[in-house]
């Protein structure tokens, strides 16, 4: 008899928890990767006025990329970054690409898998991010040693949203 009461209890709290999804920031949002162990986290700070929004790539038994996303010019596209190991201060170009292990243009997903914009901060979290050729990159580049875990594909779904 007991069951049948705790299983409406689980229901609503599933509902309420996709509404708290739903309601996220994307400044706030939290995503995992898709088929994957690495995780996004977004950030409200930023230093730099340029920066639409700033996240970490968590990985797994391994580092924490800084990201950053920028609006291109011309066709504007949010343009995403992530960083490992960068000096501090004012950097040179060289001194930049030698600490960026991915660049790319990142897309929202919507629920029917519509392609569009990432949402700037205070709009509500994209359900889905798409961050192109983010795997390819990595597992290209210096952080595969073989033994980090490093993202198998470039989806990640929205699992939550950080207070």
């Amino acid at each position: 008899m007991r069951r049948w009461t705790v299983i409406p209890s689980l229901l609503a709290a599933l509902c309420l928890a996709g509404q708290a999804h739903a309601a996220c920031p994307q400044e706030l949002s939290v995503y995992s990767e898709v088929g994957g162990a690495t995780e996004l986290n977004f950030r409200p700070e930023t230093e730099a006025a340029i920066v639409a929004n700033s996240f970490r790539l968590i990985l797994p038994d391994g580092p924490v990329l800084e990201g950053h996303m920028t609006w291109n010019e011309g066709v504007s596209r949010p343009t995403g970054a992530l960083m490992l190991d960068c000096p501090e201060g004012d950097l040179t170009g060289d001194e930049i690409a030698a600490c960026t292990h991915w660049q790319g243009v990142v897309y929202a997903l919507d629920a029917e898998g519509n392609v569009g914009l990432i949402p700037p901060r205070g709009e509500t979290a994209a359900p889905r991010l798409l961050l192109a050729d983010l795997s390819r990159a990595l597992h290209a580049g210096p952080l595969n040693d073989g033994e980090t875990a490093l993202p198998a594909w470039d989806v990640y779904a929205l699992s939550g949203c950080q207070e």
